[in-house]
């Protein structure tokens, strides 16, 4: 007989949901065979058995919260267990295995897909009812007699009532649902929440001219493609810019540590990616030392993975300035968020043909608001404004990240 228990989740994380058995008490499971699925505040994943046996017993029902160390289930030695009837993950006999087909796991077993458990509370439903026999004087307004209406048009002082009320349509649909929230978006909220309160976030813009970038990209876009079996993208510019930049301003680049600076002297650089589960941010480690084609690759994979759940912990973990991209979703501006304990996030949005003034002339370009918000705290005002008119002079000058790489 061995106990399953809930392995070491990763650095900080301590805690997970169960969210979906993928064996019933009684069933015959194999070495490694996965019985059950987790989910945590960064990723999901699958715990399996230590040896071949019988499912004997389940401790945690679907929904539980439970920490590293706690025992999840029993396995017995044997190849069968006699049932008297077909039991349900959570053990009781003569069960419907579910009544709402397999749970949904949230990637990484990562981030893609949110994992939800079920509502406690029934939906509820609220109808208007009116009273079966209104007073005739709320129900028909008293009419004036058409001799009256007459005579009253005739001296332009008729008063005809109000018109009658109709009552609206009756709606068949005002369900209200309650969801309980996924350890990812509790996470979530946490840290958006966290970094309002504990730092000095200002946000700085700037634009910049997509023209030098986009012009480049179309020359050399199959060449690229044919070399390294990936499109180049516009993140890998941003990526080598704001490198360039980090190291020119490296407050952006450190982070506070009770009464100390902690400066780093690498750049591990976040990328966030939108999922269903909420947004995650795969970290590209020392991207101050990759290529155009390394660092294109690495988003493709960190993409994939997100949507196939296959992000590992180690893939989320850490990282010293974070590029968020709103404008694959339309933004054309925001404010992003700090991404704690880093001081320093650079937001782009959406390219969009503006009228710039261009040589004493009006011209129409490709333009991309910029936004880097930062934590005053740190990082001043003027530090903030260099780093991003940096950022946007290396990126309308895409031929100068070759001399800075």
């Amino acid at each position: 007989m061995s106990n399953v228990v809930v392995p070491q989740l990763g650095e900080s994380v301590n805690e997970a949901r169960v969210a979906r058995w993928l064996k019933h008490e009684g069933d015959h499971v194999e070495t490694g065979e996965p019985l059950v699925e987790l989910e945590t505040d960064k990723i999901d994943l699958e715990v399996g058995a230590d040896h071949a046996g019988v499912l004997s017993s389940i401790k945690h029902r679907e929904g539980d919260d439970v920490k590293v160390g706690d025992v999840l289930a029993v396995v017995e030695d044997g190849a069968e267990a006699s049932r008297s009837g077909p039991k349900t993950a959570s053990g009781s006999e003569n069960a419907t295995p579910t009544d709402a087909g397999p749970r949904p796991v949230s990637p990484p077993k990562s981030a893609a897909t949110p994992t939800q458990t079920k509502a406690d509370a029934a939906p509820s439903q609220t109808r208007a009812a009116a009273s079966p026999n209104p007073p005739r004087e709320a129900a028909e307004p008293r009419r004036a007699t058409p001799t009256a209406l007459r005579i009253a048009r005739e001296h332009d002082d008729v008063d005809e009532g109000p018109p009658p009320v109709t009552a609206p349509p009756a709606t068949e649909d005002r369900r209200e649902e309650r969801v309980r929230m996924s350890k990812r978006r509790q996470t979530i909220a946490r840290r958006l929440l966290e970094a309002q309160r504990t730092a000095a976030m200002l946000t700085t813009f700037n634009e910049a001219d997509m023209t030098a970038v986009m012009l480049l990209r179309e020359r050399r876009k199959e060449v690229f493609k044919q070399q390294h079996g990936v499109s180049i993208g516009i993140t890998s510019f941003f990526v080598k810019a704001a490198v360039a930049a980090l190291r020119a301003f490296p407050e952006l680049n450190a982070e506070i540590q009770g009464d100390e600076i902690v400066y780093k002297h690498y750049c591990d650089i976040g990328i966030a990616v939108g999922a269903e589960g909420g947004l995650v941010v795969p970290v590209l480690r020392n991207a101050d030392r990759m290529s155009f084609a390394q660092i294109e690759l690495a988003i493709r994979d960190f993409a994939t993975r997100a949507a196939d759940g296959t992000l590992t912990l180690e893939d989320l973990t850490g990282g010293t300035f974070t590029i968020t991209n709103g404008g694959v979703f339309g933004s054309l501006m925001s404010t992003p968020i700090l991404n704690p304990p880093q001081v320093g996030i650079l937001g782009l949005h959406k390219i969009q043909d503006r009228a710039v003034p261009l040589n004493g002339q009006v011209v129409i370009r490709p333009m991309m608001y910029l936004a880097l918000s930062y934590d005053h705290r740190l990082v001043d005002g003027r530090e903030a404004v260099q780093f991003l008119v940096r950022v946007k002079e290396l990126v309308e000058d895409p031929g100068s990240l070759l001399l800075v790489s």
